[in-house]
């Protein structure tokens, strides 16, 4: 009878343990933005707008967007994907030649939320090795795939000397779906504020893809912020100009 009556009993300890255990792994937004290691958006009274790109670089598509950003004097953030990095080295050196600022988006793109910290800290750091010996420039910013985010991504990414950078809750257009043009552009200028970073993708299908909605978009977000008084610029100078949490800059800000 002790035994039957214990298990019902050992039940609720058990689920109880489970649920603090997970609150422990994955804290709210808020709590993370207090630690000062996440950044979801930035405090700035500047007309400042941090546009990132995701996943690349592209053979295609990212000299695409470069051209497009050139025309609007415009700086952004590339969360690179090691693997992509290795196969398009003179993509990556142009993008850096250009003025515009390098991420660590791990090496496999691996879409996970159990990612070991063993793991992340090899893909972070065969990453950071291929993109300094591209081009001589250690990252210190880093996007977790998809957004995901834990304890053990968050520390493992400050261990190696990462500053963890999201993006504003009403600035994902979802890109990487390739909805129509008009409709990405719609999504981010709708809602645009000072201080936001959008997250757009450089890579969408394969290497061999030569249509890509994002790039179609992009000249028209940066003409109507354009007219709207934004400028653009990486996310490490919108966090110095904001007298944020700064990390260290990887080349004199233009």
């Amino acid at each position: 009878m002790k035994k039957i009556f214990m298990f019902p009993i050992l039940l609720i300890v058990y689920f109880c343990c489970i649920q603090n255990h997970t609150t422990a792994v994955t804290k709210s937004r808020e709590a993370y933005e207090k630690t000062g290691k996440v950044i979801w958006e930035i405090s700035t009274k500047e007309k400042l707008v941090a546009i990132t790109f995701d996943d690349g670089p592209h053979p295609v598509f990212t000299p695409q967007i470069l051209n497009i950003l050139a025309e609007y004097n415009a700086k952004a953030t590339f969360f690179v994907a090691g693997n992509k990095a290795e196969r398009f080295p003179e993509v990556l050196k142009r993008v850096v030649k250009e003025g515009h600022e390098i991420g660590n988006h791990t090496y496999s793109h691996l879409i996970t939320s159990r990612i070991s910290a063993a793991q992340l800290t090899e893909e972070l750091k065969r990453t950071d090795t291929i993109i300094v010996g591209i081009t001589g420039i250690k990252p210190n910013l880093y996007r977790p795939v998809a957004g995901i985010y834990n304890d053990v991504i968050i520390n493992t990414a400050v261990k190696n000397g990462k500053l963890v950078i999201l993006w504003s809750w009403d600035q994902d257009p979802r890109d990487w779906r390739n909805p129509p043009a008009n409709q990405i552009t719609r999504y981010v200028t709708k809602g645009i504020t000072p201080g936001d970073i959008i997250v757009l993708h450089d890579w969408h299908g394969s290497e061999f893809s030569q249509a890509c909605q994002t790039v179609m978009a992009l000249d028209d977000i940066l003409r109507s912020l354009s007219n709207k008084g934004y400028k653009f610029v990486s996310v490490s100078e919108m966090l110095y100009r904001s007298n944020t949490y700064y990390p260290e800059p990887f080349f004199p800000f233009h």
